[in-house]
């Protein structure tokens, strides 16, 4: 594809998920058929990794990255980001292998890179428009608690900082440096976004729908929420200090 018609690379980890990995594939490539798809599988020991080659065997636009052990799945998305990236990815979108990212959304995630207008999108459960229909209160509470707790710290004007439904061009991670990047769940959704922010770029939010996982169980634990929190603070800290980059003119205006 040209640059005015950049390659699309969906990046999705996996792990203990053969239920939904054909059918959240398949509907992939359906909304978005120029698409490529790249299953990120950690060794998962119910046979995900054997649906993954299965899958790439039967289409010429799915690849396969199979990793030795569950390592997070923020390290997931940073080797499947490096991965796409030497394939030639213009964009990359980040989701969930298990429907709780709806692929109808695809499109209104698309829309504002393929434009122009933006240089990551996220896919917003907290602006208008963005619906959680199943989650009971308490969740809502740490969900909410815990992104604007990010925002005040960090001083992020983004409403859903926690998502991992994202649109994100490649060229933007090429000036993040990765290396840096803590690997853990929430937090690395949190300091993706926080260092995007700080080197000018472009994001947007759009509304989505999240849905409750179709198949098999939840990977969230208290853990990781602590985890994310830790993190947060750590960020404002190396920020004050000045050992996370930020923009200079040139390069926020060549975004």
């Amino acid at each position: 594809m040209s640059p005015a018609n950049p390659r699309i690379w969906f990046v999705l980890p996996t792990y203990n998920e053969k239920d939904n990995l054909r059918p959240i594939t398949e509907a992939i490539l359906a909304t978005v058929p120029e698409a490529s798809v790249l299953i990120v599988d950690d060794n998962s020991p119910d046979g995900t990794g054997a649906i993954a080659d299965a899958l790439a065997s039967e289409r010429a636009n799915v690849a396969v990255l199979h990793r030795a052990s569950k390592e997070g799945l923020g390290r997931a998305y940073l080797d499947g980001f490096c991965n796409v990236a030497a394939r030639g990815a213009g964009i990359m979108v980040q989701m969930d292998a298990d429907f709780s990212h709806p692929v109808r959304f695809l499109p209104a995630l698309l829309a504002p890179v393929l434009s122009g207008e933006a240089d990551m999108v996220l896919g917003s459960r907290y602006v208008p428009g963005g619906v959680i229909p199943k989650w009971n209160p308490l969740r809502r509470f740490i969900s909410k608690g815990g992104g604007r707790f990010a925002r005040i710290v960090l001083r992020l004007p983004y409403r859903d900082l926690t998502g991992g439904f994202k649109a994100i061009r490649a060229d933007l991670l090429q000036t993040i440096d990765l290396d840096a990047v803590h690997a853990g769940g929430y937090a690395f959704q949190i300091e993706m976004t926080f260092r995007a922010h700080r080197l000018g770029a472009r994001i947007v939010e759009v509304p989505i729908t999240f849905e409750e996982r179709r198949e098999g169980a939840s990977k969230m634990s208290s853990g990781i929420v602590v985890e994310a929190l830790k993190v947060v603070v750590a960020l404002r800290w190396a920020a004050v200090r000045g050992q996370v980059p930020a923009a200079s003119p040139s390069r926020t205006s060549s975004m």
